[in-house]
């Protein structure tokens, strides 16, 4: 006679769970990892200034052209990119980053982000515009979006 022992549903349901709720604690500390191993950022706030053309269009944002600072950290600097954004009826009509990189391979990833920006932003509503990655270049964004908050905050209508 074979005899086979069964292991009581309990047990299995609670095993699954407990599987479950592990995989979900690592991947918890994964993203954590990430936010945990970049550098302090800089206390001093971005700069920003309403340029020409502050007309009032008929939504949340007055139509202009609006340009402000955003920076942001990366492993070896600080960095700031300077954004100029171009408002008309709370769309993006324009925009114009530059960049001033202090390590090399900042000068590379500010390269391909203003490269690849406009087909980001632009034909967008501004409330909308929050980019992730653009072009390869991921902490570019950080300061990018900074940098439209404050655009933001100075063009409210």
């Amino acid at each position: 006679m074979i005899r086979t022992t069964a292991v009581p549903r309990p047990v299995r349901i609670g095993t699954a769970l407990l599987g479950v709720a592990g995989i979900a604690t690592l991947a918890g500390c994964a993203g954590g990892a990430t936010d945990a191993a970049a550098p302090a950022e800089s206390a001093a706030a971005p700069s920003s200034s309403a340029a020409a053309g502050g007309s009032s269009g008929s939504g949340t944002y007055k139509d202009g052209q609006y340009e402000a600072t955003g920076q942001y950290a990366t492993p070896e600097s600080v960095e700031t990119v300077d954004v100029t954004l171009t408002i008309a009826g709370d769309t993006v009509t324009a925009v114009e980053v530059t960049g001033d990189p202090q390590a090399a391979e900042s000068k590379r990833y500010q390269s391909e982000f203003i490269g690849g920006i406009k087909d980001k932003v632009v034909g967008k509503k501004l409330d909308e515009i929050s980019v992730s990655k653009v072009a390869g270049s991921s902490l570019t964004s950080g300061g990018f979006n900074k940098a439209v908050d404050e655009i933001k905050a100075s063009a409210k209508a």
